[in-house]
């Protein structure tokens, strides 16, 4: 593979670094483990055959590609014109499959029979379990035991599929937790090849992730211009580790004309302890084995979060989107818990498409930056909301 070629794919510099953000700070039997995940991974990179079965996995399994739709009513409602790139309509769900899709592929050119994931929706866990059952492969999926409870029809769906669901019962049993236990495993297992869902952790996982994820902001990008013969004028998601964010943001980062947006989970305020607003609050150190934002104390200590979606409930954030906060390329803005609800409802009676409180959160964001604006945006509708019904209607 040529430089580049490399280049157009991997915005990381040597180490995995984005600006300052980034890196591997993990033990040494990880280090060599991740080194040779990542070349293989640029192996990958080089070989046509392995994009040819990647892309035809997600044409005729995933079902890309996603389609761009106009939100019509919604657009009269806000004062915009409102594009939502439909990654709800996957198969399983969310955009989550795009990713895990990769990496089974990569476990199984390395000759790995067992993957481990960690989720917090449980969209990626369910990802993770459908992948595995269509490879053969064995499966376990860390949650915590607090989004097991509120997940529980993304718990029934993993078991369905054949994966092995650990409901993890320390700290906030939340993501973080869950990515602990998961790491936890991981050392301790050889045998295993982690599935990593999200933009965050030590390299080589948040350029993995990222370029499995870029074929949401490929796609969007020619599908706008196909509609619209011009770029928009912005482009929103919601972010908690941020791939999904990431996913459709690498499209367009070069295009200084075309705004990027990002709604944080702001929970039930900009309080520690009850907030997911990691870049409205955070400050970075080593979290996770990676340089990031995080949340954390006077003393440093990284603190729980907080967030009605169970997907952003999480005190870190991917490098890379602490680089693009710091570099300002991308405008990261809490949503609270009681607006993303509304925003939920909202898409429901407005366009008839029940969207992930995780998606939820951009909807809100889009209905306070582009009122009566009259611009034209696309919104990353990363998954859909069936998980979420129950809940939004007990309350």
């Amino acid at each position: 593979m040529t430089t580049a070629a490399k280049n157009t794919i991997i915005r990381a510099t040597e180490g995995g670094y984005f600006g300052q953000f980034g890196g591997s700070f993990v033990p040494d039997v990880l280090k060599t483990k991740f080194d040779d995940l990542y070349s293989q991974f640029l192996n990958v990179l080089g070989d046509k055959s392995f994009e040819t079965e990647f892309m035809s996995y997600l044409n005729d399994f995933v079902g890309r590609p996603s389609p761009l739709f106009y939100a019509r009513r919604l657009s009269d409602y806000v004062g915009s014109k409102i594009y939502l790139k439909r990654e709800d309509l996957n198969h399983t769900g969310a955009h989550k499959i795009n990713n895990t899709i990769g990496q089974i592929l990569l476990a199984k050119r390395m000759g790995y029979k067992e993957i481990i994931a960690e989720t917090g929706a449980g969209q990626h866990g369910v990802a993770a379990a459908t992948a595995a059952a269509l490879f053969g492969m064995k499966c376990k999926v860390f949650m915590g035991k607090t989004d097991y409870d509120r997940q529980l029809l993304n718990v029934n769906r993993m078991r369905l599929l054949g994966a092995e669901v650990v409901a993890i019962e320390v700290g906030n049993s939340s993501l973080k937790d869950a990515v602990d236990a998961a790491i936890g495993y991981y050392i301790e297992h050889a045998e295993v090849f982690y599935i990593l869902g999200s933009a965050v952790g030590p390299h080589p996982y948040p350029t993995i992730v990222s370029y499995f994820q870029s074929v949401i902001g490929k796609e969007a990008r020619q599908q706008i211009l196909d509609k619209e013969n011009r770029l928009p004028d912005s482009v929103l998601a919601c972010i908690g580790g941020g791939s999904n964010a990431i996913g459709i943001f690498g499209a367009f980062l070069s295009d200084n004309d075309v705004k990027l947006f990002a709604a944080e989970g702001g929970g039930e305020g900009l309080i520690l302890g009850k907030t997911a607003a990691t870049l409205s609050l955070g400050k970075a150190q080593a979290f996770q084995g990676s340089y990031s934002m995080v949340l954390q104390d006077e003393q440093g200590n990284p603190v729980n979060s907080h967030s009605i979606a169970a997907g952003l409930d999480y005190p870190g954030i991917g490098p890379e989107h602490a680089f693009l906060h710091e570099s300002k390329r991308v405008d990261y803005s809490p949503i609270l818990d009681s607006e993303a609800v509304e925003a939920f409802k909202l898409l429901a009676h407005l366009e008839g498409i029940i969207p992930a409180m995780e998606s939820s959160h951009a909807i809100a964001l889009a209905t306070k930056i582009l009122k009566n604006k009259n611009e034209l945006s696309i919104i990353n509708l990363s998954g859909r909301g069936d998980k979420d019904v129950e809940r939004v209607l007990a309350d």
